[in-house]
């Protein structure tokens, strides 16, 4: 039998699926932000862990630490579009001397060798890779399905480890929108094709005209600060799965794409016809971003009365 151990929400259910993959598993559950703890036996979850306090990166890092170390967990499986993970995740591996894998589509077990495949090249590749101790996979929980198998499920609240040597001294949230981007199913992303900030504006007004989040390529958010890295969609930001994902002024760089690939309809308006993207979306439009967006919302409020 194989000790897996999931990090989580309770919205985080699809990465169990990811876990039944491991021959024999016992699966247990880092239970974060509350929820119905008994939800997870549905799915072949034995044991649940919550935290009896809030805890900032180090903190939770340090209390996974000495989780594993305690159950000897072989595989931690965790959602990768969120920094708090990208934080604790690394610390967490490094001190426990395993490797992590990132964007991994699927998992399969021989003896003690786990073999993992994982989407590479922006998307354009699949890699597998061949692991025989322990290891810490981050995947986007949308990706799997897990299959009900009801079990008894006993519950432990653990009390964070403390770090010492660092006080806080304030915590203040950050802004965030009404849903997070890798949730939306509509996205509206904007890129270098708006020549000013205030001009975001013809795209929010689409957006909320479709009921949509908006997005943006690397250079609005981290170069020219227009938007907030919550709606980076990209290599290094978000990787995000919608019905619908509208480019506008996006050139397509790679760096992008490996964010938006797995969008269901992909739609690109561009000034440029040799723009990149035009290659890897399902309808184009050849057109100035200022004269054709105002002309789409306008239209689209008339057919959808709003």
């Amino acid at each position: 039998m194989t000790k897996v151990l999931v990090i989580g929400s309770i919205s985080d259910l699809g990465l169990i699926g990811l876990a039944q993959k491991v021959e024999s598993p016992e699966i247990h559950y880092l239970l974060l932000g509350g929820g119905d703890a008994t939800q997870l036996g549905k799915y072949g979850v034995t044991k649940v862990y919550t935290l009896s306090a809030q805890v900032d990166e180090a903190s939770l890092a340090e209390t996974l630490v000495n989780l594993i170390s305690t159950n000897n967990y072989s595989v931690i499986i965790t959602p990768p579009v969120n920094k708090y993970f990208k934080t604790t995740i690394p610390i967490a591996a490094q001190k426990t001397s395993a490797p992590v894998l990132v964007d991994v589509l699927d998992l399969k077990q021989g003896g003690n060798t786990f073999e993992v495949t994982l989407n590479g090249v922006g998307n354009r590749a699949q890699v597998t890779v061949k692991v025989t101790d322990r290891v810490f996979l981050m995947a986007p929980p949308a990706r799997f399905k897990p299959v009900e198998k009801v079990t008894t499920v006993t519950t432990e609240s653990l009390q964070p480890k403390a770090i010492t040597g660092i006080k806080v001294v304030s915590t203040e949230e950050k802004p965030k929108g009404k849903v997070r981007i890798e949730d939306a199913e509509l996205i509206v992303s904007v890129g270098r094709g708006f020549k000013k900030q205030e001009d975001l504006k013809l795209a929010f007004e689409l957006a909320e005209v479709l009921g949509a989040e908006i997005g943006c390529s690397r250079p609005i958010a981290a170069d020219l600060k227009w938007l907030s890295e919550d709606h980076w969609v990209g290599l290094s930001g978000h990787k995000v799965r919608p019905k619908l994902y509208m480019a506008v002024g996006i050139s397509g760089q790679p760096q992008h794409l490996a964010g938006m690939m797995e969008s269901k309809t992909v739609v690109v308006i561009n000034s440029d016809p040799n723009a990149p993207f035009f290659k890897n979306c399902d309808y184009g439009v050849v057109e100035d971003l200022y004269k054709f967006v105002p002309a789409l919302t306008k239209k689209l409020r008339e057919i959808l009365k709003k």
